[in-house]
């Protein structure tokens, strides 16, 4: 019966990649994912089986992406028979949001896998807390990798928060999205050749490769800071025109950039059966960019004022209000706007990357006295003279080890 179950994942899984599944398998793989999961927590004792990490990630990972799968195919009514969208309407709890979540929070609940995480991060033994499932690996595993699949699935949702919360025991490295996708970048130069270029991850990897060089672009637009020499080299030959489009705060530059990069957006709920047909997948999509490019618009003048800001170290409000031709009291909103934006909550101590401390990221500051504007730079410059003298010592033993060949 296990291995028939485990089969079946298999099967609907080749028909997800290399078909198109109908209705009915979609309805099919559902019930067995039922059954997979049923048989491994509805249970008193621990069950005998023992499996791969790679394929309980996969498990993990394929019922998430079936989710979705079946979430955007169920909200495309426009091309639906009357017999199909009557077979929705009555079947509204087969891969139900609330039994996927579920499903996630219990394998995380049954593998203690949270208590775990929390005394291994203060350097105990994760053991003495694992309990009676949490001690098999395949309920650890499990719950383990549940933690990253509801990250990924409440993001699906555009729940942020709720998705970094789930997150609170799993160390991050205290790195932003900018550094992150820094680090991520360079490791796929670092390593592009490892992977065979023809085969399937290759391509997904190149794919989330352009997209990555897409999303830190726009973060960089709004957080101007410094990154790795050679993450930015492939930035610049990748985006150059856009970053310059995007640095000009053209909407339509950074509406092409998330469309193309964000996440496909699902809908918790089911679409409304009694409207006339419509394809409703793309109503969450079109929120979270209504959201994003609203969030950009109103830091749309904040690179201007900064590029004023480095420039000078005091200077009366309505100067700098008359280079943007602006009212003085115009002006002043928008320095307020700029404070707003630019504090961020920046990680301080623990493990939670909702804790923390609200800090300034911008490389400049300010404060108003009156009518002038004291500004400070917060970032210490570079120290070039260093840099030179290491790179002349690493070309000096370049040198000597060449003539040490001859």
């Amino acid at each position: 019966q296990v291995f028939l179950i485990l089969y079946k994942e298999l099967y609907y899984r080749h028909i997800y990649n290399k078909l198109k599944p109908t209705l009915d398998q979609r309805f099919e793989s559902y019930f067995n994912y039922c059954d997979l999961f049923n048989y491994i927590l509805n249970t008193d004792e621990p069950v005998p089986l023992s499996l791969p990490n790679q394929w309980l990630w996969d498990i993990i990972d394929e019922f998430i992406y079936q989710f979705q799968s079946f979430s955007q195919y169920r909200s495309k009514l426009l091309k639906k028979g009357e017999d199909e969208v009557a077979t929705l309407r009555a079947n509204t709890k087969i891969w139900n949001v609330h039994s996927v979540l579920n499903v996630l929070y219990s394998l995380v609940e049954k593998s203690r896998i949270n208590y775990q995480l929390e005394v291994y991060n203060t350097g105990g033994d994760p053991d003495t807390v694992a309990g009676h499932f949490g001690i098999r690996p395949l309920y650890k595993m499990l719950g383990y990798f549940s933690l990253i699949g509801l990250l990924r699935l409440h993001s699906l949702l555009g729940d942020y928060f709720q998705a970094i919360k789930v997150l609170e025991n799993v160390e991050l490295n205290k790195k932003d999205a900018i550094r992150s996708f820094s680090n991520i970048l360079l490791y796929i130069q670092r390593t592009k050749n490892m992977f065979q270029t023809k085969s399937y991850q290759y391509e997904e990897i190149t794919k989330k490769t352009e997209q990555m060089y897409i999303l830190l672009a726009i973060c960089l637009t709004l957080c101007p800071q410094r990154i790795d020499e050679n993450v930015l080299s492939q930035l610049r030959e990748r985006c150059s025109d856009r970053i310059q489009r995007l640095q000009r705060g053209d909407l339509q530059t950074f509406e092409e950039g998330f469309s193309y990069a964000c996440p496909k957006f699902i809908s918790p709920v089911p679409p409304n059966f009694d409207a006339p047909p419509a394809n409703f997948s793309r109503e969450p999509f079109n929120l979270q960019l209504k959201v994003f490019l609203n969030e950009v618009s109103q830091q749309s003048l904040i690179p201007v004022i900064r590029s004023y800001l480095k420039l000078y170290t005091t200077m009366p409000i309505a100067k700098l209000a008359a280079f943007l031709d602006m009212d003085e009291n115009q002006f002043r909103t928008e320095l307020l706007c700029f404070k707003h934006k630019q504090r961020n909550l920046v990680w301080t101590k623990g493990t939670d990357a909702l804790e923390g401390e609200l800090q300034s990221s911008s490389e400049v500051d300010f404060y108003i006295d009156q009518d002038m504007i004291h500004i400070a730079d917060t970032k210490v410059e570079r120290r070039y003279g260093d840099f030179f003298i290491r790179q002349i010592h690493k070309f000096e033993e370049v040198n000597k080890s060449i003539q040490a060949l001859q």
